[in-house]
């Protein structure tokens, strides 16, 4: 989704990805920002925090009249049913992302 978004290409892939890493596992209740994940992305969970909360922001307020043909592919279950995951509410990730 952020290939299509002008806002984000400025920011660069490896902190892109693990922004994306850190709330997918926010979202699923899978853990935090470990020291190896911390070792290996370069960066601490705090450097992650305003892009996860842009990206959360990003999924929660989506249109939905644009890249139906994306959002159809990955609700299939080969793919996980990605799409379909319900954002974080915003309040509750600042209450998770500061708590870690």
């Amino acid at each position: 989704m952020t290939l299509q978004e002008y806002d984000y290409a400025r920011e660069s892939p490896s902190k892109l990805a693990a922004s994306c890493l850190l709330l997918a596992l926010t979202m699923k209740n899978l853990g935090g920002w470990t020291p190896t994940l911390e070792y290996y992305s370069g960066y601490s969970a705090q450097d992650l925090h305003p892009l996860v909360k842009r990206l959360n922001f990003l999924l929660t307020y989506q249109p939905h009249d644009k890249l139906n043909a994306v959002r159809s592919k990955y609700s299939h279950r080969v793919f996980f049913e990605v799409a379909k995951v319900t954002p974080m509410d915003m309040l509750k990730l600042e209450e998770t992302l500061t708590s870690s």
